[in-house]
């Protein structure tokens, strides 16, 4: 079955996360990706462990549905075959320093001359106009857009978060921007640049912390494991492992009461409403985990959602997994056949008409090299055909 992207070609001249991760989604859901690399291939290739038969688990999680032609744009040949699909692609993406794909001939400006409905797409770490000079890492921006500042202990250093959140989320935003980009495109026959930077994505993905500083002039600081406006939103111990419990609202307070056995803690009103809940914390909390250490968490995990009441265990990420595959959602995938499939974690969007499909495992270098050469060579028309 045809993706609801087929026939939509995709020139991936970005490396490391947030560019394969937007274009292996892309794969997915039915693009060509032509995945462009040096003659060392993208850097995730070599960071390991952990590793599967020899090669990185991390280059393996981003670049299924995708095929390979190693090139040196140092040399012309190579520079003029990046050209060659460059103006045949519908979509190119590159994350490179902005500025530096000019000296090939790559840039937006060349390649929309020639190829007038390209969507081409950077992602940067901090734009193309006075931040272009800095280099984009996802831990500069989880320092440098506050994030850190919100994530540990209140009296303790800032963390990062465990992983590189702001370059899947510029991966995600940079596919919305393509696909709104084709939709332009299919209306009018006029392509554009979409530019992503983790900067911006950071700050948007802050939500109630940027809004706090944007509407309210308020700087937010780490709470640990804390919500500033709600309440319990945050672990609580049990007779095993903590529990996340999320009762953010007076209903679902009230029904976490009732399966605790103290349904009049929800008429106190120190604690009827979710303001005087936050406000009077301190109070609740013991009221709560005098409760909670008579169970263990996944016990009251099936008690409490069985009563409407969102929570859950602190699993590893074994667990995690073990969960999804609990609520059949089938979260592992395998791409490829013999010796070369590969287990991956599903796409995260089911569609009913046109769903995801894995075709291609994620590919050597070079793999498909020859017979992309081939294609490029060929008259346009020809290759077409």
């Amino acid at each position: 079955m045809a993706g609801p992207l087929d026939g939509v070609l995709v020139a991936d001249f970005s490396r490391i996360l947030a560019g394969p991760y937007a274009t292996m989604l892309l794969a997915d859901l039915g693009a060509d990706v032509i995945k462009v690399e040096g003659p060392k291939g993208d850097d995730t290739r070599s960071w390991t462990p952990p590793v599967r038969d020899g090669v990185s688990t991390y280059y393996l999680g981003i670049n299924r549905g995708k095929r390979s032609i190693a090139l040196d744009l140092r040399t012309e040949t190579d520079a003029e075959l990046a050209r060659e699909l460059a103006g045949r692609a519908d979509v190119v993406i590159e994350n490179f320093k902005p500025g530096g794909l000019d000296r090939f001939g790559l840039d937006f400006a060349s390649v929309h001359r020639s190829n007038p409905g390209v969507v081409y797409a950077s992602i940067t770490g901090f734009g193309s106009g006075a931040g272009r000079h800095v280099p984009g890492y996802d831990l500069m921006v989880q320092a440098i857009s506050g994030l850190m500042s919100l994530t540990g202990d209140p009296d303790g250093p800032p963390y990062r978060a465990g992983i590189s959140v702001f370059d899947v989320m510029a991966g995600n935003h940079a596919v919305i921007g393509i696909l709104a980009a084709l939709r332009h495109r299919e209306a009018t026959g006029e392509g554009q640049h979409v530019e992503v930077n983790l900067l911006s994505s950071a700050l948007t993905g802050l939500v109630n912390h940027s809004s706090a500083f944007a509407a309210g002039g308020v700087v937010p600081y780490r709470m640990g494991n804390a919500h500033p406006s709600v309440f319990p939103y945050e672990p609580l111990p049990t007779a095993d492992n903590d529990l996340i419990v999320t009762a953010a609202n007076d209903t679902q307070f009230r029904r976490l009461c009732e399966v605790l056995g103290i349904p009049e803690v929800a008429d106190d009103p120190r604690f009827a409403r979710n303001a005087d809940r936050t406000e009077n914390r301190e109070e609740l909390r013991p009221l709560l985990v005098d409760r909670l250490v008579t169970r263990g968490a996944v016990e009251w995990f099936d008690l409490l959602v069985d009563a409407g009441v969102p929570c859950g265990p602190i699993n590893t990420i074994d667990g995690g997994f073990a969960m999804a595959e609990r609520f059949e959602l089938e979260p592992v995938v395998e791409v490829g056949e013999g010796d070369r499939a590969v287990p991956t974690t599903r796409h995260p969007i089911r569609l009913s008409a046109t769903p995801a499909a894995y075709r291609l495992p994620p590919p050597e270098l070079d793999e498909h090299g020859a017979e992309l050469r081939k294609w490029l060579a060929a008259p346009r028309e020809e290759s077409r055909g």
